[in-house]
């Protein structure tokens, strides 16, 4: 790559950082943050994977095998994530993984086939047999939706079309504290 490449490329993985550790809106949501696990710290987020790609051209960088983002105490895992983004407004348009995707942070879990982070609507969407996980509690679905400016989520049926939840009451011991 020339050195002007470069440049670019690195702009684009400055724009990711800024994506997960900034954002009025999830900033205002800590409660999601903490959720998703991504938070809006300035605590730096580092991305593995087996090979990684720049294109100017169509405004995208793309993490490809076994990709592992952490901050802090959250970890996303994907087989691909693709970053795309607005030059010329210096910000990030969306973030796709796909393929065995897994967010993990503390007790909570999300999996799914897909996730789409999508900045200019602070909407995340993950679908593709979507379960998520807080300790014994569990909701079962094809799409989760997340409106992150209302604070609100749905579930869109999977197979049968319809959603699965299960609810574990807390113990005494658990109520008491």
């Amino acid at each position: 790559m020339r050195p002007v490449k470069w440049v670019g490329f690195l702009c684009v993985l400055s724009l990711l950082i800024l994506f997960f550790a900034s954002g009025e809106a999830q900033e205002k949501k800590a409660g999601f943050a903490k959720g998703f696990g991504f938070t809006s710290s300035r605590s730096p987020i580092e991305i593995i994977s087996d090979s990684v790609e720049g294109d100017q051209k169509q405004n995208r960088v793309t993490f490809k095998g076994n990709v592992v983002a952490k901050q802090e105490e959250a970890t996303l895992h994907a087989n691909t994530v693709v970053v795309h983004y607005d030059s010329e407004m210096k910000k990030m348009k969306e973030i796709i993984a796909t393929g065995n995707v897994r967010i993990v942070h503390m007790d909570r879990r999300a999996t799914g086939q897909k996730v789409t982070f999508y900045q200019s609507e602070n909407k995340i969407v993950l679908e593709g047999d979507a379960v998520i996980r807080e300790g014994d509690n569990v909701v079962r679905g094809e799409r989760v939706v997340y409106l992150v400016d209302e604070e609100r989520s749905y579930v869109e049926g999977g197979k049968g079309g319809r959603v699965s939840t299960t609810i574990t009451p807390s113990s005494r011991e658990e109520r008491k504290k």
